[in-house]
């Protein structure tokens, strides 16, 4: 409990310090039904018959989800019904409450709901069309939920704390409304609808003359509308008049229908007004007369609890002391136990957390340990592996080496090879007709440069001879 009412207090805070996770969008008109806020009705189809100028329809977010949705008359300035699905009882209640500016000022820009306090002047007829804080302010009137928050959960129960949805009721019928709505929602309707998501549920008031300081109308009644809309579905309708805060009637849609506008329809295709609509609500009934019983025996207690209140007093003042006292004791006691309780604790986590950590150490040694050892064993025959593939691709070389070579050789002509090997044979005995040859080339050439010296010296006496003979005289010649 504890914990969820500090999930709630967060939450708050979250709605004052971002104010724009908190959202009541007025849906236009061109719009239709509740706009994204639908799916609170069967079929996504709202109630009919609601058609008054004065009538607001209210999209009611938070955190950009749709929470609910609520009509609200902006004439009697307070809700006409507010239609929600039942998500989880809440664990502890949060009060922060927020208005729509829109209602009073639709040109404003603020398009989402705000507490009253932040808002200061930029709203123009702030509380012309709708109810304020300060209207609720020593009317011996409370903000009464018409989707109880203690329905919902969370987001959803942060999101009920609006103006908007809000009725004056006296603080006993408030709280006798809410107790009586979370039970017959919990231990009549959700038990008896398969789906619990398709249980839908419509709260709302019917306005009355009397005004809340001539402003706010106080409702004369209150009532309920539960759909399940499933195959075999049914509905119920529940009415509490406020003059009978103890009073809870059952009956059907249809009746309840009567006791509002004239042609008001809350559910789409009557949402099981048959025969199996009767049986289921003839097998709910007893559950809320019983509801009604517990709240009339309570009512009787409380007044015999009255008659006996002085005499309670006078016995509490006499016993006040001794039972502060006792309570006292028994806190230093409690105290005391809880220290030696601390202590225990610390000494047993210092030990715990010594061993475990001397435990942690010795498991992370051994893992170590292990994992370098299942290493270097995973590695020896990774290497010999590696080894015996080399020796093997060196064989493969040698033989591809061998078989190359031999296919070379192979390829030589044999003619080749055999005037390669007779060469040496061809080569020594050519070497005398060489020699003879070189010889005779040698001895010629010496009788050609014997004959050539014998024609020259020829021509040479044959010319001088010419010459002698053409110029010296014959007489000379002849002697």
């Amino acid at each position: 409990r504890e914990w969820a009412m500090k999930t709630s207090i967060v939450f708050l805070l979250c709605i004052s310090v971002f104010p724009g996770f908190s959202q009541g969008r007025v849906v236009r008109e061109d719009e239709t039904g509740f706009a994204e806020c639908n799916v609170f009705f069967p079929g996504q189809v709202p109630p009919e018959g609601f058609t008054e100028p004065f009538h607001v329809k209210i999209c009611q977010q938070y955190n950009k989800e749709p929470r609910f949705a609520t009509l609200y008359s902006t004439k009697d300035k307070v809700p006409l019904y507010s239609a929600f699905k039942f998500t989880k009882p809440a664990q502890s209640e949060e009060e922060n409450w927020l208005v729509e500016p829109q209602i009073d000022d639709p040109e404003n820009d603020l398009h989402e709901m705000v507490r009253e306090a932040d808002i200061g002047g930029t709203v123009a007829n702030l509380g012309a069309n709708q109810a304020l804080t300060s209207d609720y302010v020593d009317s011996g009137y409370e903000r009464g939920l018409l989707n109880p928050s203690l329905l919902n959960e969370e987001d959803f129960q942060v999101a009920t704390y609006t103006l908007t949805n809000a009725v004056p009721l006296s603080p006993a019928l408030s709280e006798s409304w809410h107790r009586d709505v979370g039970k017959v929602v919990e231990q009549a309707l959700i038990p008896h609808c398969s789906k619990t998501d398709h249980l839908y549920l419509l709260a709302g008031a019917i306005p009355s003359s009397v005004r809340v300081k001539g402003k706010v109308s106080v409702p004369e009644s209150l009532w309920l509308a539960a759909c399940c809309d499933v195959p075999g579905g049914w509905s119920l309708g529940l009415v509490k008049k406020v003059s009978d805060e103890n009073g809870l009637t059952d009956l059907t849609v249809s009746e309840l229908e009567k006791q509002l506008l004239p042609g008001v329809h809350l559910f789409k295709s009557n949402c099981g007004e048959d025969k199996k609509s009767r049986e289921k609500r003839e097998a709910i009934s007893p559950i809320v007369r019983q509801i009604r019983s517990e709240e009339q025996v309570g009512k009787s207690k409380n007044h015999k609890t009255k008659e006996s209140g002085l005499v309670g007093k006078l016995v509490g003042i006499i016993t006040t002391p001794f039972v502060k006292l006792l309570d006292l004791l028994i806190y230093v006691f409690g105290q005391l136990v809880k220290f030696v309780f601390y202590l225990l604790w610390l000494v047993v986590k210092r030990v715990v957390g010594t061993i475990l950590n001397g435990v942690y150490g010795l498991w992370i040694g051994m893992v170590s340990y292990l994992k370098a050892a299942s290493m270097v064993l995973i590695s020896i025959p990774i290497d010999i592996g590696r080894v015996i593939i080399h020796i093997f691709l060196g064989f493969l070389q040698i033989v591809q080496d061998v078989l190359s070579l031999t296919y070379r050789i192979l390829r030589i002509p044999m003619g080749f090879v055999l005037h390669l090997a007779a060469f040496p044979y061809h080569t020594i005995c050519a070497i005398p007709s060489v020699l003879k040859d070189v010889a005779t080339g040698i001895g010629g050439t010496f009788l050609l440069v014997i004959d050539a010296t014998t024609a020259v010296l020829n021509g040479f006496y044959y010319l001088a001879r010419l010459i002698v003979k053409r110029f010296v005289p014959k007489g000379f010649s002849d002697d």
